[in-house]
């Protein structure tokens, strides 16, 4: 998903609908750095899109099925840490 500031939405609103009605980008809206919201494509019945890159459910069942195959640590995060603190 691409990022685009409030004022360059304002200023490019013409052409940045254009792209996510003919190119199917979705925008994360950011105001002074920080993300205020989502510009995403609809479906043609009017239904948000649901493409698997764009679902953050999917991508956490990815993260946890890639961190479940690998080994386990040797100590605990907090073993790890407390180490460091001595």
């Amino acid at each position: 998903m691409h990022a685009i500031g409030v004022n360059e939405l304002k200023t490019h609103t013409s052409e940045i609908m254009r792209k996510v009605r003919e190119e199917r980008i979705s925008y994360t809206i950011t105001y002074r750095g920080k993300p205020v919201g989502v510009l995403l494509p609809l479906e043609e019945n009017g239904g948000v899109s649901k493409e698997k890159n764009q679902d953050p459910w999917s991508k956490l069942e990815k993260i946890r099925e890639k961190m479940s195959s690998l080994p386990r640590p040797e100590k605990s995060l907090t073993e790890a840490l407390s180490e460091m603190r001595r």
